[in-house]
């Protein structure tokens, strides 16, 4: 008589979300994950960090790291220090994931698949926002082209945003990773803390408030966390790279900071499921994006 069947062995590691800028790797990663931990706007180069979203599936754990898109121009210290970050993130993943926008392809897509060849990491491609394609079998040549530009493991065609196809693409990495234990407890989503989280969607909600009106002059620090009373205090400095910025950002009696404050304090209710309070204010750091120092402090290298 035989024994029963040995279970399969548990697969780990780490899959980085790489693209060109606004191709949808945020949305992707909070689809993928199921639960918002990378902000997400309409414009290019939102992602400044790594972010890194952990999913515990029965037979395996996907590391996804969410990565600022590659970009041609980098003229500032902060777009080269997200160039950087990606490229690292990529080096250090296990598998890749090429994030392009289906019926597109680019110079930049081109620069980001030149990246993957370099660093030899074995490759998925994830055609995103398939729900603007109409009639669908016009993907059918797009991905035959995308087929023949890289030797990919597995082409996934997917909408982040409605949630279409991004299972598919979970098992397709999951099958790919490495035998490995789990690395991270089950219960655990991201390694960013709290004050990260807090920063972060600030920021979003200042993005999309002040849209075209301060391109990319914002950064947001934390400066202080504290329990008062029941709920969370939080102290915030909104960062703008020019004087004539600050009037912008605080609007007409300073109605639209408190507009994008009380936006962003019911978004972390929701997210963090607990009150909180939250105090913001503008300062002036003249030329933050290309100060070395400043990058430090928010976390940028």
């Amino acid at each position: 008589m035989t024994g029963a069947a040995p279970a399969p062995e548990f697969r780990c590691g780490f899959a980085a979300l790489v693209g060109r800028p606004n191709v949808g790797k945020s949305t992707l990663l909070n689809a993928l994950v199921g639960e918002k931990l990378s902000i997400v706007t309409p414009r290019p180069q939102t992602t400044r960090h790594r972010i890194l979203g952990v999913c515990t599936l029965p037979g395996a754990q996907i590391a996804f790291v969410d990565t600022p898109g590659l970009h041609e121009k980098a003229s500032r210290a902060l777009n080269r220090a997200m160039n950087r970050t990606a490229s690292a993130a990529l080096a250090d993943a296990d598998l890749a994931v090429l994030v392009v926008e289906a019926l597109q392809w680019t110079r930049e897509d081109e620069l980001v698949l030149k990246r993957i060849v370099r660093t030899a990491r074995p490759a998925i491609a994830a055609a995103n926002k398939i729900d603007r394609v109409r009639p669908r079998a016009r993907l059918l040549p797009y991905l035959a082209e995308l087929g023949a530009r890289h030797d990919f493991l597995a082409i996934v065609p997917l909408s982040a945003l409605k949630a279409d196809n991004v299972g598919d693409l979970r098992d397709t990495i999951a099958a790919h990773l490495p035998r490995s234990p789990a690395l991270y407890p089950p219960e655990e989503l991201t390694d960013r803390g709290l004050a990260f989280r807090i920063a972060e969607m600030i920021r979003e909600k200042l993005t999309l408030e002040l849209n075209q009106e301060v391109p990319y002059g914002i950064a947001v620090e934390v400066e202080r966390l504290a329990e008062e009373e029941g709920q969370l205090t939080v102290d915030a400095a909104v960062w703008v790279d020019r004087p004539g910025q600050k009037p912008i950002v605080i609007g007409a009696r300073g109605e639209r900071l408190k507009r994008v404050g009380r936006s962003a304090r019911l978004a972390l209710n929701g997210v963090l499921g607990r009150r909180l309070h939250l105090n913001l204010w503008v300062k002036v750091r003249q030329n933050w994006a290309d100060n070395a120092r400043a990058l430090r402090e928010l976390g940028v290298e």
